[in-house]
Formats: C-alpha cells, sequence, structure tokens
C-alpha cells in the first residue's frame, strides 16, 4: 500500500513539474502564443460566474496546454442584450495569474492586446471567469490538469466528477 502510494506521489510530482512552468523560475520562457481561432458562439462550455450580468463559455476547440506550461483558450461574453465578445488568454496555473492575448470585437474581429502583464488571478476584478476556469478544470493545483481533451472534461463536468482521470 505504501509503496503504491509513493509511487503516485512521484509520478503525480513529476508530472506537475514538466507542465508547471515555474514563472518564478528565472529560466522560464513563455512560448509566443498562437494565433486566435476563429470565434465560435455555439458549443461553448459555461461558466458560472457569480454576480455578473453576463453570460460566459469557453470555446472548448480552443483549449490548449503549451510546452510552457500555459493553459490558453478563448472565453465569449455575451450580455443581456446579445452583445458579443471573445478574450483569447493564458492562464498560469504555477504563477495563479492570467494574461490576455487578444479581443474580439464584432466590426474589427480579433485585436491583438498588445504588450500585457500577468496579473493575479485573486487581484483582478475583470477576470473572474478566469478565476472559474482555474478552478472548474484548468488548474490542479499550481499544474495544469494535463492535457487539453482533460481540461475540456473536467469544464463540462459536474462539480462532483471533475478531476477524475476516465
Amino acid at each position: 500500500m505504501f509503496r503504491r502510494f509513493f509511487a503516485l506521489a512521484v509520478l503525480a510530482g513529476a508530472v506537475g513539474s514538466s507542465f508547471a512552468q515555474g514563472m518564478d523560475n528565472p529560466d522560464w520562457k513563455e512560448q509566443d502564443a498562437p494565433p486566435p481561432p476563429p470565434l465560435r458562439t455555439t458549443g461553448l462550455i459555461p461558466l458560472e460566474v457569480p454576480g455578473s450580468s453576463l453570460r460566459f463559455g469557453v470555446d472548448p476547440a480552443s483549449v490548449a496546454v503549451g510546452k510552457d506550461g500555459v493553459v490558453r483558450y478563448v472565453v465569449v461574453a455575451q450580455s443581456s442584450s446579445g452583445a458579443v465578445n471573445g478574450i483569447y488568454e493564458g492562464l498560469s496555473c504555477s504563477g495563479g495569474s492570467v494574461r490576455i492575448y487578444a479581443r474580439h470585437n464584432p466590426d474589427s474581429g480579433w485585436v491583438p492586446a498588445g504588450t500585457t502583464l500577468w496579473t493575479p488571478l485573486h487581484q483582478t476584478a475583470n477576470s473572474r471567469y478566469s478565476l472559474q476556469v482555474a478552478r472548474t478544470g484548468a488548474c490542479v493545483g499550481h499544474a495544469p490538469n494535463g492535457n487539453a481533451a482533460q481540461i475540456v472534461r473536467d469544464l463540462r463536468s459536474g462539480v462532483d466528477h471533475r478531476f477524475e482521470k476516465y
């Protein structure tokens, strides 16, 4: 029993460290973010964002985990009047922070956000949805929740089934 527990602990540490980017590691370098995918408004995974009048959803086809450990995805926000906006961002599970790469405007399409900084998830009032993405499927502790398929499964799952390996 102890051997099995120890082996699982070692494996978990190895997997976590291979994905964790370690933003506090001076040797870590973020990869260039790929361009955002076309904006989709159907088939989104709904996010519950308490206190927001907007409806949020993650495009499951946009979820990717980079070799640098950054989870990248598109979030779509819709107002009650029907206005739709997209946000292409990266999530650092190891750093507990988020970075916006581009925003989608209905008139002009994707517009690069320019030089943006990593912002702590807990200090960013405008990205409560990012915190929900991290908590409900993208991160396990300080590492990405495996690959993109696992993250999408857990974002779609009920709270009782998140983080199960199928």
